[in-house]
């Protein structure tokens, strides 16, 4: 597995090593060891979550708030993506900047997005299935959304078209007026 670290350093893309032939492949999708040697990192995932969308859906700007903060291992199992972090980390010199990489099915990447960070993607392909580990749980009173189209971040969302987006997702706030972490 090769791990590149981002524009943002914080983010790092994950790139598995994949062995195939003509029976199909086998990749090492996750590794407690190998991510803490690779990020430096000495995390615990609790969670993993999976969910599928339509072309053109847009999920996020998602994060929670501490004590309740996560971090996230993200990638697609089917379909593609463009997936998006945003700095929100008010004490960081890359505060409000934001960084995007496409993940697909067919790369098997994975994206990891630290605590302190908006996540969010929008499905690229007529289908898409995420699955992401997360390092702590899901809780609704922790939860905020910034809004996908905040001018203050200028996210190149790749998008011919308005995207589909939940109820809550249209109630997302800016960044100027997001609760976001010290």
């Amino acid at each position: 597995m090769q791990a590149t670290r981002l524009s943002i350093p914080d983010v790092i893309l994950f790139t598995p090593k994949i062995f195939g032939d003509e029976r199909g492949f086998f990749y090492e999708s996750f590794n407690q060891q190998k991510f803490a040697e690779l990020t430096g990192l000495n995390k615990s995932f609790v969670q993993d979550n999976h969910s599928k969308s339509q072309k053109g859906v847009l999920r996020g700007l998602h994060y929670q708030v501490p004590p309740k903060a996560q971090g996230k291992l993200v990638r697609v199992i089917q379909g593609e993506v463009f997936d998006v972090a945003v700095d929100i980390r008010k004490s960081s010199p890359t505060f409000g900047r934001w960084v995007g990489c496409q993940l697909s099915a067919q790369t098997n990447q994975q994206l990891w997005i630290p605590e302190g960070f908006a996540h969010g993607f929008v499905t690229l392909s007529d289908t898409a299935e995420f699955l992401y580990k997360t390092t702590d749980y899901y809780s609704p009173e922790h939860e905020r959304c910034i809004i996908w189209n905040d001018a203050e971040l200028g996210i190149d969302w790749l998008l011919s078209d308005l995207p589909t987006l939940s109820g809550k997702d249209q109630l997302g706030k800016t960044l100027a007026t997001a609760e976001c972490f010290t």
